[in-house]
Formats: C-alpha cells, sequence, structure tokens
C-alpha cells in the first residue's frame, strides 16, 4: 500500500488549495471527492443544456494577498471585473443594498421611517448588555424596527429558526462593522456620488468584485488539473467510511467507498479533512468521546430552482434578497449579471431561485416539477420575471450548504477540538464545514494554506483556528502579505513568543 504524505478528504477550496499547496512543496498528495463529477464543492460550477450556475454566488475579493496571488497563479487569463448590484424586495418595493439614504426614507415613508430612527435611538440608549442571540445583536445595532424590516424575515428564512435561537456569533461574524449609522452615512456618499477615500469599510459595501468568466467552478478545475500536474492524485467518487490513527507506525489508515460499494484503503502521515465535523467524527475509530457532541452540530442545506426564458427587460441586479414572507424564495441570483458566458446567447435570462432547507423536509422531498411550478409563480408574485416567459427550468439541490450556529454549537466544537488535539495527531480540519464556521471562499483557501505550511514545516506554525476571526477580512480590500497577516494575528508561533 502506498504511503502518502497527506490525504485531503473533499476538493473543495479547502481541500484542493491544501493539495495544491503540498503538491507545490513536493509532497505526495491524494484527494478524494464524494461527487462523481464536480470538484469545487459548493464553489463549483454546475451546468445545465448550454447554462452555467453558480450555486450561491462566489465573489472572487480578498484582502489577502496570498489569497489573490494564488487565485491568478491558477487561473491568470480568466478573470472578468464585475460591478456589484444587490436589492432587498420588501413590501412589493426594491430597495438597493447597501441602502441609499435617500430612496430607502422616501420608499418606507416619513411615518416608517421616523420610528425606525426613535427605535434605533432607543436601542442605542439602552443595548442589551452582552448580547447572545442574533436578534439582540441586531437590535443593538439598528433597532428593533429596522430588524424585523431587513433582517428577521431573510435571516429566518436561511437558518429556518428563530432569531432569538441563532448566536450572536453568526451576527457578529457576517455585518460585523456595519451599522444603522455606517449604512446611513455609505447610503449618503452613494446618493450624493461622493466615493469613499479608504474603501468600504465592511464587507456588505463592496462595490465590484473579481469573477471567472465561466463561474467559479473554472478556478477549482484548474486547481485540480495542476495539482495532478505536480504529481498529486484526485479521485472521484469516493465517500469516507472509516479513518484509525496508528501510534506505533505514526501513520493514519482510511478506508473509502464508491458509489457501487467497493473498498479501497489508503495510508497517510497527515490527514485534511474538509468534511462536515459531524461525519468526520463519526467515521473516526475508535469512536471518540466526543461523537455525542458531533451529532449536535446542525446544517442547513438549500436548493436552487434554475428558470429560463427570454429577457424582455434588463435586470442589472447580481441578486435580490427576499425580504417578503408571503413567497418562501430567499434569494434570487441574476447569472448574466455576474457573467454574460454563463448564458449560451444575448437574449435569454437565467435566474436561480434559492430555498433553504432541511434535508428530508417538505420542501427538500417535493418532486422537481413541484418547485419548478412554486419557482414560476413566485418569480411572477415578485415581479422579475413574467411566468409566461419561462421556457425551461431545473433544480439543483445541496447538502449541508451552512452549518448553523445555534446557541450551543460553540461549546459543541470547543469539546471536539480538545479531544482531537489530545488523541488524533497530525488530523487538521479546514473549510466551511471542516471547521463548522461559516467561511467565505478565501477563508477557505486561507486555512488550506496555512495548514499546508504546518504540514510542510513540521510543527504548527500557524493556528488555522484564527482565521475569519474578525468579519471584515476578506472583503476591505487587497493589501500587502504582512499587513494581511497581521490584521489576522496569524503570524508564525515563533515569532509571535
Amino acid at each position: 500500500m502506498k504511503k502518502l504524505d497527506a490525504l485531503v478528504i473533499g476538493a473543495g477550496p479547502a481541500g484542493l488549495t491544501t493539495a495544491y499547496s503540498l503538491a507545490k512543496a513536493g509532497k505526495s498528495v491524494l484527494v478524494f471527492e464524494q461527487d462523481p463529477e464536480y470538484v469545487g464543492g459548493i464553489s463549483r460550477t454546475a451546468h445545465y443544456k448550454d447554462y452555467l450556475f453558480d450555486i450561491g454566488g462566489h465573489r472572487f475579493f480578498s484582502k489577502s494577498k496570498e489569497v489573490v496571488d494564488l487565485w491568478n497563479e491558477i487561473l491568470p487569463d480568466d478573470f472578468i471585473e464585475r460591478p456589484r448590484l444587490s436589492r432587498i424586495y420588501y413590501r412589493g418595493k426594491f430597495f438597493s443594498y447597501p441602502l441609499k439614504a435617500f430612496e430607502a426614507l422616501s420608499k418606507l415613508g416619513p411615518f416608517q421611517s421616523a420610528l425606525c430612527l426613535a427605535s434605533f435611538a432607543y436601542a442605542r440608549a439602552f443595548p442589551v448588555k452582552d448580547p447572545k442571540t442574533f436578534h439582540q445583536w441586531v437590535r443593538n445595532q439598528f433597532g428593533e424596527r429596522l430588524f424585523s424590516i431587513f433582517f428577521k424575515t431573510y435571516t429566518e428564512k436561511v437558518w429556518g429558526m428563530s432569531c432569538d435561537e441563532i448566536s450572536a456569533d453568526w451576527a457578529a461574524q457576517r455585518i460585523k462593522g456595519l451599522s444603522l449609522g455606517g449604512a446611513i452615512v455609505d447610503g449618503l456618499r452613494r446618493s450624493l456620488g461622493w466615493r469613499a477615500a479608504g474603501g468600504a469599510s465592511a464587507k456588505s459595501l463592496i462595490e465590484s468584485f473579481r469573477y471567472p468568466r465561466r463561474g467559479p467552478g473554472m478556478m477549482w478545475e484548474a486547481c485540480a488539473r495542476k495539482v495532478k500536474e505536480l504529481g498529486g492524485e484526485i479521485v472521484m467518487d469516493r465517500k469516507l467510511r472509516s479513518l484509525a490513527y496508528d501510534k506505533h507506525n505514526g501513520l493514519w489508515s482510511v478506508a473509502v467507498e464508491t458509489s457501487n460499494g467497493q473498498v479501497e484503503h489508503y495510508e497517510a502521515a497527515h490527514v485534511v479533512s474538509s468534511a462536515p465535523v459531524r461525519e468526520l467524527i463519526a467515521a473516526l475509530k475508535p469512536t471518540p468521546l466526543t461523537l455525542l457532541h458531533a451529532r449536535e452540530l446542525k446544517y442547513r442545506d438549500f436548493l436552487t430552482v434554475v428558470l429560463i426564458g427570454e429577457s424582455k427587460s434588463d435586470l442589472p441586479d447580481n441578486w435580490v434578497y427576499i425580504h417578503d414572507p408571503k413567497v418562501k424564495v430567499g434569494r434570487v441570483q441574476n447569472f448574466r449579471s455576474w457573467s454574460p458566458e454563463m448564458l449560451p446567447d444575448e437574449t435569454s435570462i437565467c435566474l436561480g431561485l434559492e430555498y433553504f432547507c432541511f434535508e428530508g423536509d417538505g420542501l427538500w422531498n417535493a418532486s422537481d416539477e413541484e418547485l419548478i411550478a412554486r419557482a414560476t409563480r413566485e418569480i411572477g408574485e415578485i415581479g422579475l420575471m413574467d411566468p409566461a416567459d419561462v421556457r425551461d427550468a431545473c433544480v439543483v439541490r445541496q447538502k449541508k450548504a451552512y452549518p448553523v450556529y445555534d446557541d450551543a454549537y460553540a461549546d459543541h466544537i470547543k469539546e471536539i477540538r480538545r479531544e482531537l488535539k489530545l488523541s488524533y495527531p497530525d488530523l487538521h480540519l479546514v473549510g466551511r464545514n471542516g471547521m463548522h464556521k461559516y467561511n467565505n471562499q478565501d477563508h477557505a483557501m486561507m486555512t488550506g494554506m496555512l495548514t499546508a505550511a504546518n504540514i510542510v514545516a513540521g510543527e504548527e506554525l500557524y493556528d488555522v483556528w484564527q482565521v475569519n476571526e474578525d468579519a471584515e477580512y476578506g472583503e476591505a480590500g487587497t493589501s500587502g502579505a504582512q499587513e494581511a497577516l497581521k490584521s489576522l494575528r496569524l503570524v508564525p508561533k515563533r515569532a509571535a513568543a
């Protein structure tokens, strides 16, 4: 049996970045991926006939010079610059997002606007001390009324749970740096056409981003090719069955299974996992003490109904957030605005209606025909497309799209990390599901790059768990390598000492 330097579980951004970095350093590496066709995980580009579409929308925008350099190294000639345009749909009206002050006040009306400002003033005067929930955190930042208008409905669609059950960690990570005051100032600047001197200060305020001309899958297909060119291996249609560490020889034994039931065995000095934590812990032998903690971790799934038709009017948005509780759709992607090359001609429109659900619930188990009928009806109710113009459609389901930040997840992860560190050496967790952290694509890549650096060095130079502690990381613009590492506090431990 061939003994590998590293075996990587999952060919998403984190896994492939790890493999590429290790292969460049001369390490023997093998990646196995459960999907029989696509690499890239949730960052893949799916296709239907001649139409391409993104699974959730993936902007290429990062503060880390290392990540930007890696993008350019892997895909040097296929990026386009795209304007960022998104809106919120609420009670039959569209609001620019980020907010434009004059537009928002006008559409909410003077009475509603006055109530929002009064609610904000009250929240600032009497904040909830040490907010524990998403509701409390956002209420402190925006006031109760704006929370109910612009946060509550959409957030509960995404997570399928009350905002009082979602941890404040979620808000702090995803919308840190954006407050009502900041939104009004930025909205006023935008309304008057003023430019910010130092760039956007919060992740939601960036105005443009780079994007591969035929979707994010281009990046990961190219990365997979480069891994192979460097001597690495990538095998598809493999599901993790078991893994065990042999203390005597210092090697991991890993068993994977194909869809036709064949079992393959590998040995490696290191295992890098981007698999969902719940699945990884269940596969470990002997059974970890923290299996019960892993079983309590939750994931949110979603599906995209892709509607194809003729475009009778220009739709410039990249995506639209749907805050109206009358429809189940949570967000609508407009793939032509991501890149015109996602469509085969200049007249078609291709929209992706995203429905957030749990695997096995009514939405997930609905037939494609039922989902297409619902999406066609709801796109007409919103007014983004005439149902009569829909001429084709398909459905794509995505399991475990989002790790859930409920009020207990942090304690579960803490216990799991403690046991893995003590009892399972040279097992490295990376990426969104691998760390149960809502990582952006570039955050996931950074965890892979730093994990590879630790493996090559033979010691833990970097604490990978610090990536994405600051929610503004990856959104404020490109800077020098030292500044990026400083902002993340990702300096080698020896240097820090």
